[in-house]
C-alpha cells in the first residue's frame, strides 16, 4: 500500500524543478492545468513538515488559493471567496516578489476573482465563464 507522501513524491517526479523543489514546481504546473486539488496536495507535502518556517504562511496561501479554485470547480462560491481572502492575508506578509513568484500580480488576480464573485452577489461562477487562472514563476533567481 502506498501512503500519501509516497504518492505525492511519485507525482512530483514528472515536474522540472528549474532550481526549485519539484513539489513547488509541480504546484504551478498542476494549478495551470486546472488540477487544483492535486496542486494543493503536492504543495501541502512541502508545507506540512515546516509549517512554522519562514515560508509557512506563503505555502499556506498557495494551498488556500488552490483550494479556492477547487471550491469554484464545485460551484461553492462563498467558500471560494473565504479562501481567496485567507490566501490574500497570508500573501500580504511577504514582499512583492517572493520565491520567484510575483505576489503583487497574484494579489491583483485574487482581487479580480473576488470582485467577479461579489459583483454578482455569489450568483454566478466566474470559473464557468471560461476564466482560467494562471500562475508563473519568474525565471531569474533572486539572491
Amino acid at each position: 500500500m502506498v501512503n500519501k507522501h509516497e504518492r505525492i513524491t511519485e507525482l512530483s517526479r514528472q515536474f522540472a524543478a528549474d532550481g526549485v523543489d519539484v513539489r513547488y514546481a509541480g504546484y504551478f504546473a498542476l494549478f495551470n492545468q486546472q488540477k487544483f486539488y492535486e496542486a494543493h496536495d503536492v504543495l501541502e507535502d512541502l508545507w506540512l513538515p515546516d509549517r512554522q518556517g519562514a515560508n509557512g504562511n506563503f505555502y499556506k496561501g498557495l494551498i488556500q488559493l488552490a483550494g479556492a479554485f477547487v471550491h469554484l470547480q464545485k460551484n461553492r462560491l462563498r467558500p471560494a471567496s473565504a479562501l481567496l481572502k485567507l490566501a490574500r492575508a497570508n500573501f500580504q506578509k511577504y514582499p512583492a516578489v517572493h520565491e520567484r513568484l510575483n505576489l503583487a500580480a497574484v494579489l491583483q488576480m485574487i482581487s479580480g476573482w473576488l470582485w467577479r464573485l461579489e459583483k454578482d452577489e455569489f450568483m454566478l461562477n466566474p470559473l464557468s465563464l471560461s476564466m482560467v487562472p494562471q500562475l508563473a514563476l519568474r525565471k531569474e533567481i533572486f539572491a
